[in-house]
This record gives structure tokens, C-alpha cells and sequence, in this order.
């Protein structure tokens, strides 16, 4: 049960991306859109140090939701919702980096 409530994106646990609630279209859409715009906020402030580890637990957290038993059965709308914004923040922590 752990590994549900793990936060994969800011405040976006495992649970909310494969689990049946919030729905994909607008709820979760709104959420990623929330979390990515304080995440970003948040990298002005922080060091290379911390930049490479948050480029490294996000790569982590990717992988956590693309290699679950059974993800192809799961809500597919919210998981590729989750990788497009991952992709985002990746990507402004690189270029932070």
C-alpha cells in the first residue's frame, strides 16, 4: 500500500494517477497544471546539488509508473497525462542544470 500513496509529481501520489478517482479530463489535468507551475517555481531556489537530485527522482518516479504489473490495463489517459508533465518539469530541471 506504500507505494500507492508514494508522490510522484509534487503532491500526486501513484494512487491518483492509476487509480479510478480523480477523473483524467478536467481533474487531474487541473492538478498537474497546479503542481507543475510550484514545482517550477521552486527550482529558482535550488541548488545544482539539489537540481540533479530532483532530475534523478522524477526519472525514478517515471519509471515507477510506466513499469507497474499490469499498466497497460490501467487508466491510460492519466498516465500519459502524468508523462507530459513530467517531460515538462524534467526538462526545466535540466535546463536549470
Amino acid at each position: 500500500m506504500l507505494e500507492l500513496n508514494k508522490k510522484v509529481f509534487g503532491k500526486v501520489t501513484t494512487k491518483e494517477i492509476i487509480g479510478a478517482d480523480p477523473p483524467a479530463i478536467p481533474d487531474i489535468r487541473d492538478i498537474f497544471e497546479k503542481e507543475l507551475a510550484t514545482l517550477l517555481d521552486e527550482l529558482t531556489s535550488q541548488s545544482k546539488e539539489n537540481l540533479e537530485k530532483l532530475l534523478e527522482e522524477q526519472k525514478i518516479a517515471e519509471a515507477h509508473i510506466n513499469s507497474r504489473p499490469g499498466a497497460m490495463a490501467l487508466a491510460q489517459n492519466k498516465i500519459q497525462l502524468f508523462n507530459q508533465y513530467n517531460e515538462k518539469y524534467i526538462q526545466a530541471i535540466k535546463g536549470k542544470l
